[in-house]
């Protein structure tokens, strides 16, 4: 809709950068002329036509729709006149790039103003002297983007988009735009929270370095809260009596103006808050939020348009997406592998939606110059993005996409611990956890399903769902797909809500956060909430808040009556086993057991997804048996606790009580399948037999009452 709208006079005017705001601005978003021509070729002396910036050239928005190869280059010109320029001797101009994919080489009036090398990073140049005091300027820009060919940090695009990679862009894809700005001027106004959550701490960078003075004031409302005067660059606090603290349910920003002593001023918004990891009443880490302990949930957000593909067509439609998830209760998203535009995360601050920012990952990050530039550009994008309170998280590798090596992922986690110790970090999301960071992360689809629960980390379930849905007419390819797919929408519904009942018992034994997959349909995927061109809500807003609504409400942990191996505050108890198949009535009371082994649980074979080895077990059975004691207290919601790869058969006191049929790589809760199932006071078997069929093998069982 908010692309079929568009007027290319007025394309992306919001200014750009709401954190560091100055009111005399330009904006150079429009029509450009463009070409696009061989890779070593010189600057061309005819373009081709008109592109429309801020969109990438693969897109429809531009106008081109040209898909750039390793092997070409893509130019930009534009000549502007540059309001202010040359009013008053000594004053710089600064051309902006907000985001360009991936090496951009810019002229001014011929003259080579700057390069870099970065897709996810804004920055500027200093184009006074090509100016040679005028006000016009012709702009130049080379733009080289070798995609999977290159060793840059390029997230979900493609030369073939497949699964869930989609269609490369290149070139500018965020807004363009000048200011003129005294010779001593503010460079960065960057606001940090604080543990103490009695105000903020903020670091003014400026030219001229620490020997330039800088005043701040906080404010909320017109009127002034705090105030602080110290050098450029140094760490100033500024505490607030009795502040105004900002949550999902209450986003409250405060306004920021820092002075530099020469007159540049620059504002900028800041908030109170403090994220970070706490043991509940329980002993189990949680997510805590100033001070109160917070479940995360919301989607796994691509960022993806289908007319513009990484570039939203406007503020208005990035801004929808947003509200769209606040109004079916998500509290956080999970920015997947991109970095938006600063106003996404202006739009988070102002709405109360928490962030887990992704890094942007390389195609496998094989090289050394891969690695350099992974990191290179990260550390830019905490510098750049440390400012804003939404973003709560720093997701360094996404499953094993562009993972180092075991001592690679530890170092690199380190340092990002290091870099912002303010904020959690996430070694890896999603199946190659290399056992660092602030976080325990498992993807399971469709799940729900939740890590072990860990003396020093949180447990959270970082990607899942994928519950598809093919809508007529709002398809980009015919033979597109999800995780698990429904013919329509009722089904689709029903079976969210039984992920959602499923997700209870989790977060009553530990886990702290959720993310679902996904915010849209993207390109071949439909596993969204709503389609990729927005126009449809797949589940009625109103049922799917609902839903969403229970994951917040109080839980009860479960009681255990048998542990498992996943249950690290009890020690699981030793397990009788064998491999040769038992005689009948080995499920039964009075079976004489004493010839076989005896081991602790999980049984199964390293590497198996959701494994915890205490019993190697290699064959194709295995047959368990454990005797416990029950207290003869009610139960009211008797169930299994179990981790399964492949079939299983469970017995209690020789009846059968439930079957679970292939892999689910996780443990989850299975209510009992029996209804003449009891216990006995006092002692009482729990049997298993495991058959496993392909591939990994496992095998854990406990026995809980779950009062959900």
């Amino acid at each position: 809709t908010w692309g079929e709208q568009i007027d290319p006079a007025k394309v992306w005017q919001e200014y750009p950068r709401p954190q560091m705001v100055r009111k005399k601005w330009q904006n150079l978003n429009g029509l450009w002329e463009y070409a696009v021509v061989a890779k070593d070729a010189v600057k061309p002396t005819a373009f081709t036509g008109n592109i429309l910036v801020p969109f990438p050239l693969e897109s429809a928005l531009s106008g081109v729709g040209h898909l750039l190869e390793p092997k070409e280059a893509l130019w930009y010109r534009r000549t502007v006149t540059i309001a202010g320029a040359g009013a008053k001797a000594g004053q710089r101009v600064l051309l902006h790039f907000e985001g360009v994919d991936w090496d951009a080489t810019v002229w001014v009036n011929g003259k080579e103003v700057g390069n870099n090398q970065g897709m996810h990073t804004w920055w500027n140049c200093d184009i006074t002297e090509a100016l040679a005091g005028g006000t016009q300027a012709e702009i130049v820009l080379k733009v080289l983007d070798p995609t999977e060919a290159g060793n840059q940090p390029l997230g979900k695009q493609k030369f073939k988009p497949n699964g869930c990679f989609y269609t490369r862009a290149s070139g500018i894809w965020q807004t363009v735009w000048t200011e003129v700005v005294p010779a001593q001027h503010i460079t960065a106004l960057i606001a940090e929270q604080v543990a103490s959550l009695d105000g903020v701490e903020v670091t003014v960078q400026a030219t001229g370095g620490d020997k330039q003075t800088v005043t701040v004031t906080m404010s909320d409302k017109g009127i002034a809260v705090a105030k602080a005067s110290g050098k450029a660059g140094e760490r100033l606090k500024l505490t607030v009596a009795n502040p105004k603290l900002w949550s999902p349910d209450s986003p409250h920003l405060y306004d920021l103006s820092a002075t530099l002593d020469g007159g540049d001023t620059v504002t900028g918004y800041t908030a109170v808050r403090w994220c970070d990891k706490r043991k509940d009443a329980q002993g189990i880490n949680r997510l805590f939020l100033n001070g109160k302990e917070l479940f995360h949930f919301g989607p796994l957000d691509q960022g993806w348009w289908p007319d513009g593909l990484i570039t939203p067509p406007s503020d208005e439609a990035m801004v929808y997406d947003l509200k769209y998830l606040k109004s079916i209760g998500c509290n956080m998203l999970r920015k997947h592998i991109k970095v938006e535009p600063a106003r996404y995360y202006y739009a988070c601050d102002k709405l109360g939606l928490l962030v887990w920012q992704d890094f942007p990952s390389g195609e496998s990050n094989r090289n050394e110059a891969a690695r350099i530039n992974f990191k290179r550009e990260s550390a830019t994008i905490i510098e750049q993005l440390r400012g804003f309170p939404c973003i709560v998280m720093w997701v360094v590798f996404n499953e094993g996409w562009g993972q180092f090596d075991t001592k690679g992922t530890q170092a690199i986690t380190a340092w990002t611990k290091e870099t912002d110790p303010r904020r959690l970090v996430c070694n890896a999301s999603g199946w190659t956890d290399q056992k660092c960071g602030d976080i325990i992360d498992a993807h399971a689809y469709p799940g729900p399903r939740m890590p072990a629960i860990e003396a020093d980390r949180i447990a959270v379930l970082g990607e899942f769902g994928g519950l598809g849905l093919q809508v007529k007419d709002h398809l980009w390819q015919p033979d597109s797909w999800g995780y698990q797919s429904f013919g329509n929408a009722a089904d689709l519904e029903k079976r969210y809500l039984q992920l959602v009942v499923a997700m209870r018992p989790l977060i009553a034994r530990g886990l702290a956060a959720a993310v679902y997959t996904q915010t849209t349909d993207v390109e071949g995927e439909v596993n969204g909430w709503l389609t990729y061109d927005r126009k449809i809500i797949k589940i009625p807003t109103a049922a799917l808040a609902a839903m969403n609504a229970r994951l917040y409400l109080p839980t009860v942990p479960p009681t255990t009556l048998v542990a498992t191996a996943d249950d690290q505050r009890i020690k699981p108890a030793l397990w009788r086993w064998t491999t040769t198949k038992p005689t009948d009535g080995w499920e039964k009371p009075g079976f004489n057991d004493t010839a076989w082994a005896e081991g602790p649980a999980g049984f199964g074979t390293a590497g198996t997804s959701g494994a915890i080895i205490g019993t190697e077990w290699k064959t194709d059975d295995i047959w368990l048996r454990r005797s416990f004691t029950y207290d003869g207290k009610a139960i009211k919601n008797p169930a299994l606790y179990l981790c399964h790869d492949d079939a299983a058969e469970i017995f209690i006191n020789g009846q059968l009580v439930a079957s679970a049929g292939g892999s689910i790589g996780s443990y989850i809760t299975l209510p009992i399948q029996n209804e003449k199932f009891s216990l006995t006071k006092g002692a009482n078997i729990l049997s298993v037999h495991c058959h496993q069929d392909k591939g990994g093998q496992y095998i854990d069982v406990g026995l809980i009452d779950n009062p959900e």
